[in-house]
């Protein structure tokens, strides 16, 4: 239309005489301002007029993309200009459509030009269809069709509907790889993410084609020959043929192996800054072993890093191979160049949509405008993974045009949710109607804060417990946690006359940083106990109220310390953490000590698999002549403890009421070796785990017995989820005792272990 609008512009015989214009009229107009139109012609009253002006104004008002026809009329020295809008778009609707949100294909349209209120014409809704085709392309729905229907309406705007049959998706049928002779098929296809299907496809999706995906795993083949000395490896070519229902796909890969080298020897030369030995003890490469991709880039990468400590962040650490083909070896000459210091121009975070910036930046330990330091680079990333805030963490460093000695860095986080809701409501003919209210967030508002609240009006478990800490209480790292609760707590016997326990009190801790892993705590609470005596009262129960009072109070103290140097708070595969805390109650009715100590050990096996070891031992103590209070014992059983017995089952019980009263004293041990969940790839947030379980709380006049302790193995499911972490277990016990409870499928909201 503009190419014949121009054309018609230099007609001959449109041609008209230069004359002065004394009037412009736009004729035409029904949505569109007029001084839209006067804004784009390049000529104004007073001026003269040409043709050549004339064909300008038409160009610059197609150009607008406004019209779908433009032309000019002259009525003596008065300039008509004749338009006809283009008919704008109303309302868009999506008719068939199950695989996507709504917003995000209004998100893709929009980026191809058509939206609401823009102008529409027959080119651009093309352009649309073949958008929508493309996002079904992109996951698989390569048979989806769609069929455009624009609707005229009043005031010269139409709507559009996208009528969408998306179809099945195409699934891989066939994985063929061609030219392999030391591995067999199977092995090479179990280092791809993509398959033909499996009962969890309809999770992973994995059996749904994706050039991204296909590309990685081409690379994981490829990692998998190099890291087994296959040194001239290669891929010639991949073919993917589709099905003429364009339902299924087939993929055919064409390897060629070479020879497997093995690795004579290594050689260093360059500039090591005269530490030629401590580099020497970074290398992985090892001499007689078959030659290994990974050890390769472990040895360059602990070079870098290990420049990096001095401020050389631009050192070039480069393996050169030297190959003797005839007897399948290769050396390799490790080459160094530390090129220059840096130092640190700026720090930047992104990724952070809700977390404060400062909540991430008091975390670093490499400081903006000081030397460049890659081991206080790589404390900050693992410190702001410890924070659990985040499921990713990554630091790029940048560098800057103009300014050699200087660099950027980026921390690049992604974010998960830190905060879970509840609310339930319930009806018995015992309780009548019960509410319950939780919220727990990690990252309150962004800030780093930790608040939790709970409330349940149950008549047999009522709480109302209000805690919040905040990590950074002073510039310097000390920690504040405050802690308020009433707790009253009534064993389920079918009867509200039963006995209860109410527990109300007030806590105030800090933590004080001693090192970069290492935190000690403080605090002091006031807590107060009545047992208020009613059906099924457990004797020892009844002899505590005898000495101490149905009602009794108590001052702890409370000295802990904690040393945390897991590599991620939220998933952890390496490092470990310890803490030990001890109560002591000073003051009050009732005199004790209470210690508990915690030790997690994470060992990683390789990338894929992941052996965790937990200790949780307890021990508590009455001071000056005092029986420890009952209401502090510890508890074992079930989830967090000992799985595949009952919660708090595991330890001593009243002799009247078969009431578990747990103990001052307990033992538990945990062994877990986790593994990706199959079918799921390596994500991380969704794995599987196998255990094995021992524990037991034992009575202050019980002795603790090895041969008392109880004994389970079994699998498990955990699961980071929207919710929360969950996870599900399922146990058998092998060391049990008559009369003891088995409870073997469980499930948790909550931490690990």
């Amino acid at each position: 239309m503009a190419i014949l609008a121009s054309a018609l512009a230099f007609m001959p015989a449109r041609a008209a005489e230069p004359f002065t214009v004394r009037d412009i009229r736009v004729e035409g107009l029904q949505r569109i301002e007029p001084g839209t139109v006067f804004a784009s012609l390049p000529f104004r009253v007073g001026d003269q007029y040409t043709d050549d002006k004339g064909a300008a104004g038409i160009r610059a008002l197609f150009a607008l993309g406004l019209f779908k026809d433009v032309r000019l009329e002259t009525l003596g020295d008065v300039l008509v200009v004749v338009v006809e809008e283009r008919p704008s778009v109303a309302a868009v609707e999506f008719i068939g459509l199950k695989e996507f949100d709504k917003d995000v294909l209004f998100r893709a349209l929009k980026e191809v030009g058509l939206a609401e209120g823009r102008p529409y014409d027959k080119a651009l809704a093309d352009k649309a269809e073949q958008e929508l085709k493309r996002q079904y392309i992109s996951r698989s729905l390569y048979g989806a069709e769609v069929v455009t229907t624009a609707t005229p309406i009043d005031r010269n705007r139409v709507n559009l509907s996208f009528t969408i049959t998306e179809g099945g998706p195409a699934k891989i049928s066939q994985i063929e790889i061609v030219g392999n002779k030391a591995f067999s098929a199977d092995t090479l296809r179990d280092q791809f993410n993509l398959d033909t299907g499996g009962w969890m496809s309809w999770y992973t999706k994995s059996d749904r084609y994706s050039r991204t995906k296909l590309n990685g795993d081409l690379e994981a083949l490829r990692s998998f020959y190099l890291a087994r000395g296959f040194l001239e490896f290669r891929i010639d070519s991949t073919q993917v043929a589709m099905s003429p229902d364009k339902q299924q796909m087939s993929l055919s890969i064409n390897i060629h192996e070479g020879e497997r080298f093995v690795v004579s020897g290594v050689k260093l030369e360059g500039n090591y800054l005269d530490k030629d030995e401590e580099f020497k003890s970074l290398v992985k490469i090892v001499a007689g072993e078959a030659y290994n991709a990974e050890t390769v880039a472990e040895t360059t990468k602990a070079f870098t890093e290990y420049f990096g400590r001095f401020g050389f962040a631009f050192a070039r650490v480069e393996a050169k191979p030297i190959i003797d083909r005839q007897n399948n070896r290769v050396q390799f000459v490790l080459m160094a160049e530390p090129s220059r210091r840096a130092y640190v121009r700026r720090i930047l975070v992104a990724g952070n949509n809700r977390t404060r910036d400062q909540v991430i930046r008091r975390e670093f330990r490499q400081l903006e405008a000081a030397w460049y330091d890659g081991d206080k680079i790589s404390l900050s990333r693992d410190r702001v993974n410890r924070l659990g805030y985040f499921t990713e963490v990554n630091v790029d460093t940048q560098e800057i045009p103009g300014a050699p000695d200087q660099v950027d860095l980026v921390f690049s986080v992604a974010e998960k949710p830190t905060g879970s809701v509840s609310l339930g409501a319930g009806f018995s003919s015992a309780e009548k109607v019960s509410l319950s209210f939780g919220i727990q967030q990690e990252n309150a508002f962004g800030s780093g804060n930790y608040l939790a609240v709970q409330v349940n009006t149950s008549k047999f478990n009522r709480n109302y417990v209000l805690s919040t800490t905040d990590p950074y209480f002073t510039q310097n790292g000390i920690s504040r946690s405050i802690d308020l609760f009433h707790r009253t707590t009534r064993p389920y016997l079918g009867d509200l006359n039963a006995y209860s326990l109410v527990n109300s009190g007030l806590g105030l801790r800090f933590g004080v940083p001693l090192t970069e892993t290492d935190r000690i705590f403080v605090g002091a609470n006031m807590e107060q106990t009545q047992i208020v005596s009613g059906t099924g009262l457990p004797l020892e129960y009844q002899n505590y109220a005898n000495k101490f009072g149905v009602k009794s109070t108590a001052l702890p103290l409370t000295l802990g310390w904690a040393r945390d140097g897991r590599d991620s708070a939220l998933v952890p595969t390496r490092g470990s953490m310890q803490s030990f805390t001890a109560d002591v109650s000073v003051a009050g009715d009732v005199r004790y000590a209470r210690t508990n100590y915690k030790f997690q050990q994470y060992v990683p096996l390789s990338k894929k698999y992941t052996l965790a070891f937990n200790t949780d031992l307890g021990w508590g103590q009455g001071l000056k002549g005092q029986d420890y209070p009952l209401f502090k014992n510890f508890y074992v059983g079930g989830l967090g403890s000992v799985r595949g017995f009952e919660q708090s089952t595991l330890g001593p019980k009243s002799t009247n009421s078969g009431i578990y009263l747990g103990g001052p004293k307990k033992m538990v041990f945990n062994v877990e070796f986790i593994t990706p969940f199959p079918g799921a790839g390596n994500d991380r947030t969704l794995r599987m785990f196998a255990f094995t379980d021992v524990g037991r709380a034992f009575g202050q006049d019980e002795t603790v017995s090895l041969n008392e302790l109880r004994a389970s193995a079994g699998v498990g499911l955990s699961w980071i989820s929207p919710m929360g972490p969950l996870r599900f277990s399922y146990a058998v016990p092998f060391r049990q005792q008559t009369g003891d409870r088995i409870q073997k499928l469980q499930f948790q909201i909550g931490t690990s272990f």
